[in-house]
């Protein structure tokens, strides 16, 4: 017979949908803008998908005199998600505790401790779904860039922008609003002669006008989603080495989801599971549950940070991955 968990459920250390993505963009990780998370009520499903070509096709539409109106009889295609459980524990020494009482919030710093690494292993998780080059490879989904963004005098940002949201367009006929780099790239785009011999005519080449938002317009997208997420790529037990989460050879040009439409067409979602949120304590919607139970054999507690979530990508012609950014 299966215990009951003794863990008790942190509510007041745990995080709510908005809260995760305030925390996960302060150490600016930008896979929730790009995998937009949408709740779910089951650990696995398989859901409804328009189809491509449902999006593009056109049929003629007049009718006769008394004759009735043409139907649309195209079918929804499908795809599934399975969410998989992702967790971390701190551990919490008694003594310890008491020795740094007067120093230290141990509870609050050993649960995002425990909230870090969860965030950080889904920032990886989404760059490597969204990098993955057996999903975008072939013409019409892919191209290496042929003068890498730091090289200020022969790079073209904009002219690389435009043919890959044009690529998007002939593919799904979606309209792309976001370009997602990472910091090191946007900061070479805006050093390129390019993008600076178009931002000189309306006063934008001045440091303090050169924002995010006004480069965005500089693309016509809606959004420039810059990464600047590091992890230690050592291996455990070496010297730390700092490495960009998000790639400076891939970049990507993509209709990101906007809305919690399930239905809404975009390049893919996270679907994190509800179980541990409206019915945990306190109630809300939990993108992050903490939890802390006793471990006599140490004297001491266990902060356990966890969600339950599956990265899926549900059009790969939403998207357009240009490689060859920065070597």
């Amino acid at each position: 017979m299966a215990v009951p968990s003794s863990a008790i459920t942190r509510t007041e250390l745990s995080m709510t949908y908005s809260e995760f993505n305030l925390a996960a963009d302060r150490m600016k990780f930008i896979g929730g803008r790009v995998f937009r998370p949408i709740l779910v009520g089951a650990q696995a499903a398989t859901m409804a998908k328009l189809p491509v070509e449902a999006m593009l096709h056109t049929k003629e539409d007049g009718r006769a005199p008394g004759a009735g109106y043409r139907r649309g009889d195209f079918e929804f295609g499908s795809f599934s998600y399975a969410t998989n459980e992702h967790g971390w524990e701190e551990p919490m020494d008694d003594r310890t505790v008491k020795v740094f009482r007067d120093l230290i919030d141990a509870e609050s710093i050993h649960a995002q401790r425990a909230v870090d690494q969860v965030l950080r292993n889904f920032e990886i998780d989404c760059a490597t779904a969204l990098y993955d080059t057996s999903t975008w490879t072939g013409s019409s989904l892919t191209t290496a860039i042929t003068n890498e963004w730091d090289d200020h005098t022969n790079a073209v940002p904009c002219d690389d922008v435009e043919a890959a949201k044009q690529k998007v367009r002939d593919g799904c006929g979606l309209e792309p609003n976001a370009l997602i780099c990472n910091r090191k790239q946007f900061w070479h785009a805006m050093k390129t002669d390019q993008v600076q011999g178009m931002l000189k005519y309306w006063g934008g080449d001045d440091p303090k006008n050169l924002t995010i938002a006004t480069a965005a317009a500089l693309f016509d997208l809606d959004y420039i989603i810059v990464a600047g997420g590091i992890k230690n790529s050592a291996k455990e037990g070496q010297d730390v080495t700092p490495a960009s989460i998000w790639s400076d050879e891939y970049m990507m040009v993509a209709r990101v989801a906007t809305t919690d439409d399930p239905m809404e067409p975009c390049v893919g979602r996270t679907f994190i599971w509800s179980g541990d949120g409206p019915s945990a304590p306190g109630g809300g919607e939990l993108a992050c549950i903490v939890e802390e139970y006793r471990e006599e054999k140490v004297r001491g507690s266990v902060v356990r940070a966890r969600n339950d979530r599956d990265i899926v990508v549900l059009y790969a012609q939403a998207a357009h991955l240009l490689s060859n950014a920065i070597t």
